[in-house]
């Protein structure tokens, strides 16, 4: 009964992420620097929030697009926090996890041969939904541009079919993130004409150079904000996603999000509730530690003479190979059998991932020295 599955899913594949992280999972005494998951416990306050809502019972749909309550604490933390003004009960969806959220965003805008344009490389989680959607990948190549995707290098792919501007930053996997000035240059680019952006901004709280700021800030009519509580609250497995947008177009959104999943949790909104009015800067700490990671990790690669941009944000080094002539799946491969690391192969964010690989340092101070220190030695005996 194969042959019956829809076309378009069976030419998309798992991600490269998870396909790797699935082959090697087993290799015994092994240390993985592959998922991008913080290390940290949820915060207790927030896990209590949840035992509270089990205990009482809160365990019925709520609205679709989520508590009221949830929203309004949503709508306050990005106002708080990014000067944003959203409404409650019009502009703000709590979705299950930031993947609903980008998957109903693009499922709602997108239609049979419009074009997306995507930073190069990229998280793998956008190019299979598109595809879906009979939409068409764009990638800009930015790996002669520090992975900067600024409007002077986007303007050449614009085209009448494109209807998206996805632009994710902090970045998975560079953690490279755009400066106010650059994303006033991208608002100004895309202002007036029929093009979405989609900023998603699941990083935004752990930018370490400067204040995030959202390109809504400059163009909220047409923007679609994606962000969640996985990585600023260690909540991957709760599933809580918010998206922020005007309310013509978030009143579309909203009627895939019910078909999709009729609402996310509700033990995990009330978790959600408790995290962004309690726990509003629980990020901060964890932040802080992520930062020190960062300059420990950044030391030990330039040491090794290995060629990499400094991120200003989430928890990644995106680090071009030696000089191989292995490809990147590879060389990540031979990392696991001669020394016992695993990262993850730079194709898995696209074909302008090719040569390099991507460590998360979301990590123990302990494993990522000991894995350093493996890394270290591949290159000494095996290069």
């Amino acid at each position: 009964m194969e042959h019956l599955i829809n076309q378009k899913v069976q030419e998309i594949e798992i991600s490269g992420i998870r396909k790797f992280f699935n082959m090697v999972a087993d290799t015994k005494d092994m240390i993985s620097l592959t998922i991008g998951q913080p290390d940290f416990p949820t915060p207790i306050h927030v896990k209590e929030a949840a035992k509270q809502a089990i205990d009482e019972n809160f365990t019925s749909y709520t609205h679709n697009a989520g508590m009221i309550s949830l929203r309004k604490a949503a709508a306050d933390f990005y106002k708080k926090k990014y000067s944003m003004d959203y409404q409650p009960e019009s502009e703000v969806i709590i979705t299950t996890g930031a993947s609903e959220a980008i998957d109903i965003a693009l499922r709602t805008i997108l239609s049979e041969g419009t074009e997306v344009i995507l930073p190069g490389p990229v998280y793998p989680g956008y190019e299979p939904i598109i595809h879906l959607c009979g939409a068409k990948p764009v990638y800009v190549d930015l790996r002669e541009h520090q992975f900067r995707m600024t409007a002077a290098v986007v303007k050449s792919y614009i085209t009448e079919q494109t209807r998206c501007i996805i632009l994710p930053y902090p970045s998975n996997p560079t953690g490279v993130s755009l400066t106010r000035a650059e994303l006033q240059e991208i608002a100004a680019l895309v202002k007036g004409r029929d093009i979405f952006i989609l900023a998603d901004e699941i990083y935004s709280e752990l930018s370490f150079e400067r204040e995030h700021v959202s390109i809504a800030s400059f163009i909220k009519e047409q923007t679609i904000v994606i962000n969640g509580l996985s990585k600023s609250h260690s909540m991957t497995g709760w599933r809580i996603g918010m998206v922020f947008a005007p309310e013509n177009i978030a009143k579309h959104m909203l009627k895939v999000h019910q078909y999709n999943v009729t609402c996310a949790s509700s033990v995990s909104q009330m978790a959600a509730l408790e995290a962004l009015t309690t726990g509003i800067d629980d990020a901060l700490p964890m932040k802080k530690e992520y930062l020190k990671r960062r300059d420990y990790v950044y030391e030990r690669l330039v040491a090794m003479n290995l060629d990499v941009i400094k991120p200003d944000g989430a928890f990644y080094f995106f680090v071009k190979m030696p000089n191989t002539s292995l490809n990147s799946f590879e060389f990540c491969l031979s990392l696991v059998e001669k020394v016992g690391l695993a990262c993850v192969p730079g194709s898995a964010f696209s074909q302008y991932g090719e040569g390099y690989f991507r460590i998360s340092y979301a990590y123990s101070e302990a494993t990522l020295e000991e894995a350093l220190n493996r890394l270290e030695s591949y290159l000494k005996e095996y290069l």
